[in-house]
């Protein structure tokens, strides 16, 4: 990297953010923007995105943190960061200081990387674009400036999202697509190779994700021995689910390290989750009612969840009432249950569109009056209240205008199709609160791209 242009040395902070802010609202005046990507989803995605910004004139470029990043960003401009996470926020406020990036743009904006990243451009007035998985899926992904999930601006009021859907299209139901995995999984083998080959250039990585590569591909191959085995337990544990004379309840796994979990509730992680849930269960719930532990179909095998949940059942003393299902497409469970119990997974949003009631324990953008349960779990296992159908249309309907596009990460034909409508999105650089603000007050909207 060449020298920094501005010698933060002898500037204050307060003068360094001055001087920055101004030059940001400066080079808004102008068409070509400098965007800084960090880090993406394994895969094709990002540099993509960063190719057709490139071709409509911005200024483009990237931080690789890992072996990963530089494989997946073959021939754009990048940068090395093979520093430790304790020398990133001085790195990135010399890069910063050096390239003057109008915008930044990353996955996730939970990671200690990103944090940094994103507390910097607030301080800098610089725009930061969050790629996240589609609120709503299949067949969307999530862009939203600022900050998603639990940092998202998003509106929390179910009558807002009433009054904003008026005007706005129908959102199709799409048929459900159970996930596929031989794409995705390619690419996480093939960014985990990468970074393993070049573990020597960039020795102090340190993944976000808790565990190291190695811990994980281990837990991969357990896993993907166990599968038969699995299945037929699977089986066992649906039709126990389906027999229950008291119908039964739904909570899926979350992943543990995932900052919906971390970051978005006050649970400590998701094995708490688990025996919170289930001994609220054994205490409330029918005693001829089920409840059936989803295991998430991305769930890298590490923690036994098995034995998690079989040692929840076994404290609260209902070993019979509780079965772990580690293999098959929620949708099945979702045609029959009576109602679904999550921390704040997306799996809910397929829950609430089939009319399935739900409680969430965390914070998510869906936990609105109207949709969710707002009573007690306690409550929910002998009343769970159904979503109201009108207003889940309404929030289909905001969400795409908001911040969902079409597409996905690790399709040939979904990439192409996401790059293609974040590009006016990026652009706009509109968030979503504005963005809904627009369609509460068209008399003063401007472009809603």
């Amino acid at each position: 990297m060449k020298a920094a242009s501005i010698d933060a040395d002898n500037l204050c902070p307060d003068a360094v953010s001055a001087r920055l802010q101004s030059l940001a609202r400066t080079v808004r005046i102008f068409p070509h923007r400098r965007f800084l990507f960090l880090q993406g989803v394994p895969g094709s995605f990002f540099h993509s995105l960063g190719q057709a910004l490139a071709k409509r004139g911005h200024s483009v470029s990237r931080v690789n943190f890992n072996g990963g990043d530089r494989m997946a960003w073959p021939s754009l401009p990048a940068i090395d960061f093979t520093g430790r996470m304790s020398d990133w926020p001085a790195f990135l406020q010399r890069l910063v200081l050096d390239q003057m990036p109008t915008d930044i743009i990353l996955h996730g904006d939970c990671r200690p990387l990103h944090r940094v990243a994103i507390d910097l451009a607030k301080r800098r007035g610089i725009t930061v674009h969050v790629f996240e998985e589609g609120y709503l899926r299949p067949d969307w992904i999530t862009l939203e400036v600022g900050g998603v999930n639990g940092h998202s601006g998003l509106p929390r009021s179910a009558s807002t999202y009433r009054a904003a859907s008026n005007g706005l299209p129908a959102q199709p139901l799409n048929e459900h697509v159970p996930p596929s995995m031989r794409n995705r999984a390619r690419d996480c083998i093939l960014y985990g190779a990468a970074c393993v080959a070049l573990q020597s250039w960039f020795p102090r990585y340190a993944t976000h994700r808790g565990w190291s590569l190695a811990h994980e591909a281990t837990g991969w191959i357990k896993r993907a021995i166990r599968t038969p085995l699995a299945i037929r337990r699977s089986q066992n544990a649906i039709r126990t689910a389906f027999a229950a004379a008291g119908g039964f309840f739904v909570l899926p796994i979350q992943m543990d390290n995932d900052s919906q979990i971390l970051c978005h509730s006050d649970l400590g992680g998701m094995m708490h989750a688990i025996h919170l849930v289930v001994a609220s269960f054994a205490r409330n719930a029918a005693p001829d009612a089920v409840l059936v532990v989803k295991e998430h179909p991305l769930d890298n095998g590490v923690i036994d969840w098995r034995g998690v949940t079989r040692a929840a059942a076994r404290e609260a003393g209902i070993e019979d009432r509780v079965v772990l299902v580690e293999h098959c497409d929620l949708q099945r469970l979702l045609d029959r249950t009576r109602g679904l119990v999550t921390v704040n997974s997306t799996s809910a949003t397929f829950a609430l569109a089939c009319g399935v009631p739900v409680i969430g324990l965390g914070r998510s953008v869906y936990d609105l009056p109207g949709l969710t349960d707002q009573g007690t779990l306690e409550a929910f296992w002998r009343t769970p209240a159904p979503p109201d159908a009108g207003l889940f249309e309404a929030f289909r309907r905001v969400l795409a205008h908001a911040c969902l596009l079409r597409g996905d990460f690790f399709t040939p034909e979904g990439v192409t199709r996401a790059v293609a409508n974040s590009i006016p999105r990026i652009e706009a650089a509109r968030d979503s609160a504005t963005r809904i603000d627009d369609l509460l007050h068209p008399r003063i909207a401007v472009s809603v791209a």
